[in-house]
């Protein structure tokens, strides 16, 4: 067979060529703003906790922030498991005469999730700025339970 005896193309075949190379195309941009979106939105959970967490203390909801900050919402029921870090501690601590004050305003800055080559991060550093101040208040939030605690890790976001 020569060129000139060959068959016509089959609009058939062209179009699901066509059709297969749009849907590969399609997915391939689904996938990267999938990983973008994914890592971009990756502390999401935890930056949530903390927002909600300082929400509370803006509405002097104490006891439920209290209850943000251990991930127990029934924590007056067993109040003896939390005798290292009390309520009337936490109320010193974030109520008007802890260190921020009063806290009026709050604004969640960022996250990170620090590294370690010797063991596994359990949780993430979250930068609240309180009251407009210009350093950040540094929390951390564990991964899995979602507890609050006090960051041992300073974060600088400007």
């Amino acid at each position: 067979m020569s060129l000139l005896d060959a068959q016509p193309p089959d609009p058939r075949s062209e179009a699901r060529a066509r059709l297969l190379k749009r849907l590969v195309l399609a997915l391939g941009v689904v996938l990267v703003v999938s990983a973008a979106l994914a890592f971009w939105f990756r502390h999401w959970p935890e930056e949530r906790v903390a927002d909600k967490f300082l929400t509370a203390i803006e509405q002097k909801d104490y006891k439920r922030a209290f209850a943000l900050w251990l991930a127990d919402p029934d924590w007056e029921q067993h109040t003896e498991r939390y005798k290292e870090y009390p309520f009337g501690q936490f109320q010193l601590d974030w109520g008007p005469t802890g260190d921020y004050g009063e806290i009026k305003s709050h604004e969640i800055v960022g996250s990170v999730e620090p590294r370690s080559k010797v063991t596994a991060v359990s949780g993430v550093v979250v930068a609240a700025r309180i009251n407009r101040r210009a350093e950040p208040a540094c929390l951390w939030v564990e991964k899995k339970t979602k507890t609050i605690s006090f960051s041992h890790i300073p974060c600088s976001y400007n």
